[in-house]
């Protein structure tokens, strides 16, 4: 790893997206995320790399189809309404297997809403917010540092799987100041991708990448091929975090800024005696629900905290299968929660003054 660096957490990703191999960036300004393609427009083209500030959202996650059937590494980026634009194009690639990443620094909706963090498109993210079924594999990191290492690993994903990734993150994250550091990235040997359109020359079959399939049973067989991708990926892709959850009595559930936040709260509560721990989710999905259920075999209780109207704790729920009370905080608008509120709803919950 090299020396440590203050950067921001949208310009880290920009770095760490270099670092991984990014040949080609195709993106649209929007906050909170403007600081990411800012950055790019400058780095990229120092290492002859491309950099095009697309006329849209929609035309830029069209860019990316093409730039990922031609087997580069190429990513977007936006903030959620700019990611609704992108839905109908991430449905092609997904259908199209192509590789490539995807970042959303959330902002506060519906609608246009504000330039605040929130957390409210995890429904998009994870239950696929464009048509069809398919899947991103979404990763949500809680630390610049994380936004780094996820990044790489987002890049890395993508290739293994031929399918996109999506890094979750939120205004608050893409804004904030952290020290970090690059891995040593040199020596890496990119896969081979045989399958691209790179050009027929008569070495190779022809390749041909295409979402359409007039012949149902073709359509099916393809979708059947899809799910045993994913099943693999729910099989080997799930990632999570624990902090101080072997003797808690509640646990909470957040992901991302919140989860940092909900540590301050826990650090709070133990000093008055509660006995608090956290379960972090860092891939959204696939959903790690077997970690989290384990937690559910003892007699306890969960809060998920959020920033929305309550969206995740729907996978808890699922994860934890009715065992456990789950009671919910949240914050919308862009507000963001105080560790002190959320210590007020864990002492609410173990005073009996709230139901689940």
């Amino acid at each position: 790893m090299s020396e440590k660096l203050l950067m921001r957490g949208n310009e880290a990703l920009g770095e760490a997206a270099l670092k991984a191999g990014c040949q080609l960036y195709f993106a649209y300004p929007i906050t909170p995320q403007s600081e990411l393609p800012e950055y790019l427009s400058r780095r990229m083209p120092e290492i002859d790399r491309v950099f095009l500030q697309a006329e849209s959202e929609i035309a830029a996650i069209n860019m990316v189809y093409g730039a990922a059937g031609a087997g580069v590494r190429v990513m977007t980026s936006s903030s959620s309404p700019g990611i609704s634009l992108k839905q109908e194009g991430l449905s092609y690639i997904a259908g199209a297997q192509l590789p490539c990443v995807i970042v959303n620094m959330s902002r506060g909706g519906p609608g246009l809403g504000s330039i605040q963090p929130a957390q409210s498109d995890y429904f998009q993210a994870t239950k696929g917010g464009g048509h069809g079924d398919y899947h991103l594999i979404v990763l949500a990191p809680a630390s610049v540092q994380e936004i780094v290492d996820l990044t790489i690993l987002a890049f890395d994903l993508a290739d293994k799987y031929r399918n996109p990734v999506m890094i979750m993150g939120d205004g608050l994250l893409g804004q904030m100041m952290e020290p970090v550091s690059f891995p040593d990235r040199s020596d890496v040997v990119l896969p081979e991708k045989p399958w691209a359109t790179t050009g027929y020359t008569g070495e190779r079959p022809k390749n041909i990448i295409r979402s359409l399939e007039l012949q149902p049973e073709r359509l099916e067989a393809h979708n059947q091929k899809l799910q045993e991708k994913y099943a693999d990926m729910i099989a080997t892709q799930k990632r999570s975090d624990e902090y101080l959850t072997d003797d808690a009595d509640i646990v909470l559930i957040a992901f991302g800024t919140v989860a940092r936040i909900c540590r301050s709260a826990i650090d709070m509560a133990r000093e008055k005696g509660i006995k608090a721990g956290l379960f972090r989710p860092i891939s959204l999905w696939p959903f790690p629900d077997e970690s989290l259920a384990k937690l559910g075999d003892k007699e306890r209780t969960f809060l998920t905290v959020e920033m929305s109207c309550g969206q995740m704790i729907e996978d808890v729920k699922l994860a934890l299968e009715c065992r456990r009370p789950v009671h919910f905080y949240g914050r919308v608008g862009g507000i963001v929660p105080s560790p002190e509120e959320v210590l007020d709803k864990i002492e609410q919950i173990v005073a009996g003054r709230c139901e689940a």
